[in-house]
């Protein structure tokens, strides 16, 4: 497979896509090197900063769905990475003001993760439009190649810029790479993604819809539980693994940065892996592969705490290059799943109802990792992970979803 498209509209689409996710993973990394480093947070203050960051995936979500069935998604995308781009474009100059502490590192945070919302939203809906139902699976596995090769570099360039110079220069080379994706999105080549006209329902009754199609199909009900254990778990890991690799095993900045990145290099080899697995494996079998590989990553993970030194370190950059391998069949085979069989004027109002369970349940878990590392020690906290992500390999191996041999059928487009 050839991973940069040809289709020029596409081509711009997945340039996009890697400028955003670049975007985003120098901010998730630098943001928390900010926070140790600079302004000396603790176990509670990184669990509160870390929900921050996630809590518009809760708030924003479903509005957004419902932006990207009533609006041209590239405007919304485009709108998104701008905002982002102004925002972190101005923090230098906060900074050298002296009118930037931990609480605006912490709503500036949420404000990145906002717009982060509403690209990721707008982009899934945005899709099917652009390739149509045959084309879903490789045109999916062509952007999580983009966003694992995002995965790969961000959070070892973040850490490579916050060791040389600052974590505010890590962000403001993040506010470059936002901008460059806004301008991409605004060609006149993209604007042929325009939703269908529909009734304009009220806010409660559109989110009904979709929330009523998730919980009636069982394979759309497995994935959002499944995705809801699996976040939680990785908030609650991901709150105190920072304190954790600086304070209990004294990895440097570069360190956490490499181990972080072993995750998109994960990415990389399952998204290049695809055709082979998925010409070997049935669909259900190799959506599968993501939570059951996750809870083998966890349990790596967790041995680093039984460890220190170079086998810790080790350890880290195994289970995260776990997590990157897996978890990618799961996201390029449930995301193809839900866009060929949900009806094109709800597929974002689902798609937001999928972020939701997400990345919903990541300020759940990253306070309650912050408030258990807190009180009962950092290794717990991380253990409290492992045990979630026994959880997550439960809730889909008793659903439909092992026994999927290829997509299902579409649903009807039911009147609004």
């Amino acid at each position: 497979m050839t991973f940069i498209p040809a289709d020029p509209a596409f081509r711009r689409l997945w340039f996009a896509n890697l400028a955003a996710n670049g975007a985003e993973q120098l901010g998730l990394a630098a943001i928390p090197l900010m926070a140790a480093l600079a302004l000396g947070a603790t176990a509670e203050q990184m669990g509160g900063l870390s929900a921050l960051q996630t809590l518009p995936y809760l708030l924003l979500s479903l509005v957004a769905g419902i932006w990207a069935d009533r609006l041209p998604r590239h405007l919304l995308m485009a709108g998104a990475e701008a905002v982002r781009a102004l925002l972190l474009l101005t923090l230098p100059l906060l900074i050298m003001a002296g009118w930037f502490g931990f609480a605006g590192l912490a709503v500036l945070g949420f404000a990145l993760s906002a717009a982060t919302v509403l690209f990721n939203v707008a982009a899934q809906a945005y899709l099917p439009a652009l390739v149509g139902r045959e084309g879903l699976a490789g045109a999916n596995a062509r952007l999580e190649f983009a966003r694992a090769a995002a995965v790969f570099l961000g959070p070892g360039i973040a850490g490579a810029v916050a060791g040389w110079t600052s974590p505010a220069a890590a962000l403001a080379v993040s506010g470059l790479t936002s901008a460059l994706a806004a301008w991409l999105l605004l060609a006149p080549m993209m604007r042929r993604d325009v939703p269908q006209a529909q009734q304009a329902l009220p806010l409660g009754q559109a989110l009904a819809e979709g929330f009523s199609l998730v919980w009636r199909h069982a394979l759309l009900r497995a994935i959002a539980g499944c995705a809801m254990a699996w976040n939680f778990s990785w908030f609650v890991l991901m709150a105190v693994l920072v304190l954790f690799a600086i304070n209990e095993l004294g990895l440097a900045p570069a360190q956490i940065g490499m181990a972080l990145g072993a995750q998109g290099f994960g990415m990389l080899l399952a998204a290049l892996a695809l055709p082979l697995i998925h010409g070997r494996l049935r669909l259900g079998m190799m959506i599968l592969l993501g939570p059951a590989m996750s809870a083998v990553a966890a349990l790596v993970i967790g041995m680093a705490t039984l460890q220190s030194g170079s086998p810790a370190f080790a350890s880290l950059c195994a289970g995260f290059f776990l997590f990157g391998f897996g978890p990618m069949l799961w996201t390029i085979g449930q995301t193809s799943l839900r866009q060929a069989i949900v009806p094109a004027r709800l597929i974002g109002r689902v798609s937001a109802i999928q972020q939701v369970a997400t990345l919903g349940m990541r300020p759940v878990g990253a306070l309650v990792g912050g408030w258990v590392g807190g009180s009962y020690g950092l290794a717990a906290a991380i253990w409290l992970a492992v045990f979630g992500y026994g959880i997550q390999l439960a809730v889909i191996l008793l659903s439909p979803m092992p026994y999927l041999s290829e997509l299902p059928e579409a649903m009807g487009e039911e009147p609004a």
